[in-house]
C-alpha cells in the first residue's frame, strides 16, 4: 500500500524472568483527514511488598482521534477502557484465600499538539514542540473516584551555530477531584540503576491512586519533592563534537551521534495550592527506631536547581546518555550524582 492508508503495528516485551510481559498491536487508518488508531494492549507484573506478593494484569484498549488543521498544528481525542487484575500469590494460608481484586477503569483525554521542529541531526532539532492537555478519569465500578489531569509541556530549539543548538523545555501538570495523581520530581526518564529517597513521605490525605515521575531533574534521586502538581525547566547546549567540525560524511554511528552538553534543571512538584504550603510532605522528617517516633517539621525551600554536563550517542543500536550533576537543595550544594539512560531529547 504505497498510500499508507492502513498501518499494523505490534509488539512484545519477555524479560529473561518471565514475570513482567507486555503485549500490544495497533490499528491504524489514515485514510481520510480524520486519522483513526486503535490499541490493545496487555500489561503483567510482580509487585512485592512487605507482607504479600502480587501479580498485577492490565488489560486496556484505547480509540485515538487526530484532526490536524495543517502540516504543524492538531487535536487529539482520545477514549479508553483499562481493566485491572490484582491476584494475590499464595505465599501462605491467609494468601491463599484472599480474594482477587478487579478494577475497571474509564479514560478520556483532549490534546492540542504543535509542532514545527525540523530535524538536524539525532537529537538535534531547530523550532518548537509544545502541548497542552486534559484528562479526566473515572474509575467504573466505584462511586467518588473521578480524577482531572491538566498539563502543558512546551519546548523550544534555538540553533547557535551550525549543529550547535540551546535546547528549553517548560513542563507543568497539575491532577485534582477525588483521587489525584501523585508526581515524584527527580532523576531522568528510562535511568538504569535509579535510586529512590525513602525519607520524603507522599501525604495519607491526598487519596492517590497512581503515580508518574517528573523528570528530567538532575542532580537529585527520584522524590525529591512529591505532590499532586509540579514544574520544571530544563535548558541544555547540545554540542555534536564531530559532527560540528566534520566537512566529509561520518562512517561511525558513534562518532556522527557523540554530544557534550551542559544543562541547568529548575523543578519542584507540591501538594495544595502552592509549593510554599507548609503541609507539603517535603516539609516533614520522620526519624523513627525500635521504640520510638520522631516527626520534624521545618520548612524547606521547595524549588530545587541542578546543573552539570553530559555526554550523548548511539551505541550497539541505543541512545546512551551521561550525566554527573549537582543539586542545590534548600541552599545546600549535593554531592554529584551520575546517571545512565535510554531516551531521547530530554
Amino acid at each position: 500500500d504505497l498510500f499508507e492508508d492502513y498501518r499494523v503495528l505490534g509488539g512484545f516485551k519477555i524479560p529473561l524472568n518471565l514475570t513482567n510481559t507486555e503485549y500490544m498491536v495497533v490499528f491504524e487508518n489514515l485514510k481520510r483527514r480524520l486519522d483513526k488508531k486503535y490499541l490493545a494492549s496487555r500489561r503483567s507484573f510482580r509487585e512485592i511488598n512487605q507482607f504479600e506478593v502480587s501479580k498485577i494484569q492490565t488489560y486496556e484498549f484505547k480509540q485515538a482521534l487526530k484532526y490536524p488543521f495543517n502540516e504543524v498544528a492538531s487535536v487529539r481525542l482520545t477514549t479508553g477502557l483499562r481493566y485491572d487484575k490484582n491476584i494475590t500469590l499464595s505465599t501462605e494460608a491467609i494468601s491463599l484465600v484472599t480474594p482477587t481484586i478487579n478494577d475497571y477503569y474509564g479514560n478520556l483525554k483532549l490534546e492540542y499538539i504543535y509542532d514545527n521542529a525540523r530535524k538536524k541531526g539525532l537529537n538535534i532539532l531547530d523550532g518548537t514542540r509544545l502541548k497542552v492537555w486534559g484528562e479526566f478519569n473515572h474509575q467504573l465500578d466505584k462511586k467518588k473516584t473521578d480524577f482531572f489531569v491538566l498539563g502543558a509541556d512546551i519546548r523550544h530549539y534555538q540553533k547557535i551555530h551550525r549543529t550547535f543548538v540551546w535546547a528549553s523545555r517548560l513542563a507543568t501538570s497539575t491532577s485534582f477531584g477525588n483521587q489525584k495523581l501523585l508526581y515524584y520530581l527527580g532523576g531522568v526518564d528510562n535511568w538504569l540503576f535509579s535510586k529512590y529517597d525513602n525519607s520524603v513521605i507522599p501525604s495519607a490525605t491526598q487519596g492517590y491512586e497512581f503515580q508518574t515521575i517528573a523528570t528530567p531533574m538532575r542532580g537529585f534521586i527520584q522524590n525529591a519533592r512529591n505532590g499532586n502538581s509540579f514544574a520544571i525547566l530544563n535548558n541544555e547546549l547540545r554540542f555534536p563534537v564531530v559532527k560540528y567540525f566534520s566537512k566529509k560524511p561520518i562512517k561511525s554511528n558513534f562518532l556522527e551521534n557523540l554530544m557534550i552538553i551542559g544543562f541547568s534543571d529548575i523543578g519542584t512538584a507540591w501538594t495544595g495550592t502552592n509549593p510554599y504550603d507548609t503541609e507539603n510532605s517535603f516539609n516533614t522528617t520522620i526519624v523513627s527506631g525500635a521504640n520510638y517516633e520522631i516527626i520534624l517539621k521545618n520548612q524547606k525551600e521547595p524549588i530545587a536547581y541542578g546543573y552539570g554536563f553530559g555526554a550523548r550517542s548511539k551505541l550497539f543500536g541505543y541512545y546512551v546518555r551521561f550525566d554527573m550533576a549537582w543539586g542545590i537543595d534548600d541552599h545546600i550544594l549535593l554531592k554529584p550524582v551520575k546517571y545512565i539512560s535510554l531516551s531521547l531529547d530530554f
